[in-house]
């Protein structure tokens, strides 16, 4: 019995989120309808009271990055005055890449401009010149900067505190300098939560994926699109991200980011040279240009003139805002493992702009493709959102080919996050092991699986995806509380270093600088 105590109280970060995330797989499952009635609600409370909050704290992430970035902060190394990066820039970014939202744009690249045009434009009418405009400088926002700003600074944070500081590499150990214990209920919590967010994330995620990879090969070769294909999709790319995520995170994860962003700019070349080329540069200058113009003012829109538009912010903007920072103690925890050795401004500014600007480039190209079929008189709406893309490819010649290579980069894409998270789960199930353990991996792995197949067979997938959304109004404060942490560290350490355009002084190796007393 005390050893059955014992272990519980010392895996508490293990089997809680277990427990929890049971319950609410259970409900999606066994009572969907319900489950999904009251999620659905609470997330429109949120979107609705709380919308003001999301649009100020987004915003004001990206100004907090920005004065870290441009201050002599910047100089400071995540690490060891004289450590190294661990991973190639070039591998680096793929990493990033690929966990930050690799398989969302394949799902949206050529949806999401065609909504904003031909469904639900954000100001004009439907299939309006306005609308056209408005939907690329519209998919900018919701896949841009903001997006990256929310995943940095959780990241920044996560990595200041594990590689400068050599704390433990948990997200409750940003909090040591106004929690005296952060193994206390606050610190666990905080972990669990973590844990939760990446598991239903990662899950959605996966249903989301397998949809689409069976509405490809439903598309292309007449295989049916229902429950018991997408199971067994599920299943294969399952195993196929294990062994992967066994190998470890240099081989499996590096290998595959890696040859993402080989097939993702292979198809992205092939799309801009057989689609048209001069009108896809055309909008990417002048909704580059819109976008720019009115960056402050669609990020601090609420529409609160405007009533009768406010439902349209909340479902997007808001929507948007949300479901990125319920993503980002998943994406933060992974970029900041992978980023050691970065300077505080080359991790920002490569983190912020770089996804920014290859997500700019893909959702041009291919939202031009899909926008251009559509304006031609051939209907793109009627198909599901996971179709669009392989309809799109039918107008063009290679649409075969691309269709194939789009099919190929989801199902890399897909084994790509499920690896990233299985060793994000793993490493924060145990105490902030940065090479946990294979069977922990495997533990989630299966975990991942089983709630994506559940959900899907029982429609829960929607219920889920609320729900993460409610965990990102939580997570939200620990984010600010994170942001003070984070400041009141980095500028004691500024102050210590004497720091302006060079340090005066550095600490010596393995004895940081702390504001916090070990007791």
């Amino acid at each position: 019995m005390k050893e059955k105590s014992s272990y519980i109280r010392n895996n508490k970060v293990f089997i809680f989120p277990l427990g929890l995330l049971v319950v609410l797989v259970a409900m999606g499952t066994l009572i969907p309808h319900p489950f999904g009635e009251v999620s659905e609600n609470l997330t429109n409370s949120i979107t609705k009271d709380f919308g003001w909050f999301y649009l100020l704290l987004v915003t004001g992430i990206l100004f907090y990055l920005l004065y870290l970035c441009l201050s002599p902060i910047g100089q400071i190394k995540l690490g060891n005055p004289n450590s190294k990066p661990e991973h190639s820039t070039a591998s680096w970014i793929a990493m990033m890449f690929s966990a930050g939202m690799g398989i969302g744009l394949v799902f949206y690249g050529a949806a999401e401009p065609l909504s904003h045009y031909a469904i639900n434009p954000p100001l004009a009418d439907p299939s309006s010149r306005k609308a056209l405009e408005d939907s690329f400088q519209y998919t900018f926002f919701y896949w841009g900067i903001h997006a990256w700003g929310v995943y940095a600074i959780v990241g920044l944070a996560l990595a200041y505190f594990g590689f400068r500081k050599q704390e433990r590499y948990l997200l409750s150990e940003t909090f040591k300098p106004l929690l005296d214990n952060t193994d206390g209920f606050i610190g666990k919590t905080i972990d669990i939560i973590t844990i939760v967010a990446t598991v239903i994330g990662v899950a959605t995620t996966l249903g989301f994926g397998a949809s689409q990879i069976n509405g490809g090969l439903s598309y292309l070769f007449g295989i049916s699109n229902n429950f018991k294909v997408q199971t067994v999709i599920i299943l294969v790319t399952i195993l196929l991200f294990i062994l992967s995520a066994m190998s470890g995170l240099g081989k499996g994860v590096k290998i595959l980011s890696n040859l993402n962003l080989i097939l993702a700019i292979g198809l992205l070349a092939i799309a801009i040279v057989v689609g048209p080329s001069v009108r896809i540069f055309d909008n990417l200058t002048n909704s580059l240009g819109n976008y720019l113009q009115n960056f402050l003012a669609m990020s601090f829109r609420s529409s609160s003139f405007y009533p009768e538009k406010r439902g349209w912010i909340n479902s997007w903007t808001i929507f948007y805002w949300a479901w990125w920072i319920s993503w980002s103690p998943f994406v933060g925890v992974f970029i900041a493992r992978i980023s050691k050795g970065r300077t505080i401004r080359e991790f920002i500014s490569v983190v912020l702009l770089i996804p920014t600007i290859l997500s700019i480039l893909w959702f041009t190209s291919f939202g031009t493709l899909s926008t251009s079929v559509q304006e031609a008189g051939f209907d793109l709406t009627g198909f599901a959102t996971e179709e669009v893309l392989f309809a799109t490819f039918s107008h063009y010649s290679l649409g075969k080919v691309m269709s194939i290579v789009a099919l190929v980069l989801i199902v890399s894409f897909f084994i790509t996050s499920a690896d990233s998270a299985t060793f994000v789960l793993a490493m924060l199930s145990e105490k902030g092991n940065l090479n946990p353990s294979n069977k922990k991996k495997i533990v989630w792995g299966a975990l991942l699986a089983l709630i994506a197949i559940s959900l899907l067979f029982s429609g829960g997938l929607t219920a889920l995806e609320n729900t993460l959304i409610i965990v990102a109004l939580p997570f939200s404060l620990v984010i600010i509380f994170m942001m003070i942490t984070l400041l009141i560290e980095l500028k004691h350490e500024k102050n210590k270093m004497g720091l302006s355009i060079t340090p005066d002084r550095l600490p010596k190796t393995n004895q940081p600088f702390k504001s916090y007393s070990e007791d």
